[in-house]
């Protein structure tokens, strides 16, 4: 089956101009299809809070659930890069939770990176992680675990002054020992310039064409979120009407009673029914 990526794969891909695909998935089935394609990273994010278990933000992600999840997503697709979602709370309380936490993404779920949502406060938690041996993929721009401060979320990097702030927090997280950028949400301008003046690779969710690499949610790109995609997101299937259409044509049948047939049905073995309703009587 042959080595899962690795981060210096990322590396190599930048320095070689080659972009990098990268997709968030939750779950073992998209997994396993994912794992068919050439998509290089795969991404457990905690906006499975959203996509998975109807929530309306990202908040109610916990740790048990963001390790389960990612260790079924590693089983799933072996073979791709796999970025651990750090949810809220998992780094906010203190140095040792931080690096207790994102240990047990790879030491229980496979993990072979962690995402830190991050703003200046994160600088030293990114370093500890980082001198614990766990590499760290810094998430800059819109931050959604932030919604609960700010109320809503809009693009970032915009203004020059705002540019300027976040180019300088990108090279902050990289000299903490970051090993990779995440840029939601930010303008395409500043995405270029991040991704030129930054040695890491530099994926974009929203953030414009002149990233390393691109990440969106499986959801998004299968089309099965409605007509709830973001502004930077596009469906590239239209699976949503499939799935309905799918879902009518079992419930006519069983409705129908043309399913299960003999077919898909389990038998006795021959003679057993004569048994069995002799010794029923």
């Amino acid at each position: 089956m042959g080595e899962p990526l690795k981060v210096a794969d990322l590396f190599a891909a930048k320095q070689q101009g080659r972009p990098v695909a990268a997709v968030s998935c939750y779950d073992y089935t998209t997994a396993r299809l994912v794992a068919r394609t050439p998509v290089e990273l795969v991404l457990v994010g905690d906006s499975a809070a959203q996509a998975l278990l109807g929530f309306e933000s990202t908040l109610p992600a916990t740790m048990d659930f963001m390790v389960a999840i990612t260790a079924a997503v590693g089983r799933g697709a072996p073979k791709a890069l796999l970025v651990a979602d750090m949810p809220f709370l998992s780094y906010h309380v203190g140095i040792p939770a931080a690096v207790t936490n994102a240990g047990r993404f790879v030491v229980e779920a496979g993990a072979g990176m962690v995402k830190i949502e991050t703003t200046s406060a994160q600088l030293e938690v990114i370093k500890a992680v980082s001198n614990a041996g766990i590499a760290v993929m810094a998430h800059v721009g819109i931050r959604p675990q932030a919604i609960g401060r700010t109320g809503r979320l809009r693009a970032e990097g915009t203004t020059a002054s705002a540019a300027v702030e976040l180019m300088e927090l990108c090279e902050q997280s990289v000299q903490a020992g970051a090993q990779a950028l995440l840029l939601e949400g930010t303008s395409c301008e500043l995405g270029g310039i991040i991704t030129r003046r930054n040695p890491v690779p530099v994926i974009g969710c929203g953030s414009g064409p002149h990233c390393d690499g691109q990440i969106l949610i499986a959801p998004d790109i299968l089309g099965l979120s409605g007509q709830n995609l973001p502004k930077f997101a596009k469906a590239f299937g239209g699976q949503d009407e499939a799935c309905v259409k799918a879902f009518e044509r079992y419930c006519k049948s069983v409705h129908a009673r043309r399913f299960p047939d003999k077919a898909h049905s389990y038998h006795m073995k021959r003679g057993e029914l004569g048994k069995l309703t002799e010794l029923l009587g």
